[in-house]
């Protein structure tokens, strides 16, 4: 299954804590939550749940900065100069990882293999591609 999920990558932002009645209850940040429903409906009606171990490979791609000149842009766009800033690659993975459980996977220990790479693209993206282990 090969999916594109459009828009910039967001990582898994800390939980948030507050108190209900004297007890303390931690919640997604609604930034994480919404980026989560996303990636569900855009995985939605394109695979059916994996029940077996699966292969996961992801690639994500920033927004190349405005700041950047010609030279660089163009070093950006052809995968030889790779972003070493924010966000995390772990992060993003558990964001993913999070939306697709009970949705592509029953849950994210039946993936077995990771492959995961960060680039600079035209228009942001992630790119995902599971496969089922036979």
């Amino acid at each position: 299954m090969l999916v594109t999920i459009y828009g910039d990558p967001i990582p898994q932002l800390r939980p948030r804590i507050t108190t209900v009645n004297g007890y303390a209850r931690s919640y997604d940040p609604t930034k994480s939550r919404d980026y989560k429903d996303y990636i569900r409906l855009a995985i939605a009606g394109k695979c059916d749940m994996m029940l077996s171990a699966v292969v996961f490979r992801m690639d994500i791609y920033l927004a190349i900065p405005k700041s950047f000149s010609k030279k660089k842009t163009q070093l950006a766009i052809e995968k030889q100069l790779l972003p070493t800033s924010r966000p995390d690659i772990d992060n993003v993975e558990k964001t993913v990882f999070d939306a697709l459980k009970s949705v592509a996977w029953k849950d994210d220990s039946q993936v077995v293999e990771t492959h995961i790479r960060k680039f600079y693209g035209e228009q942001p993206r992630i790119e995902l591609e599971i496969t089922v282990v036979e």
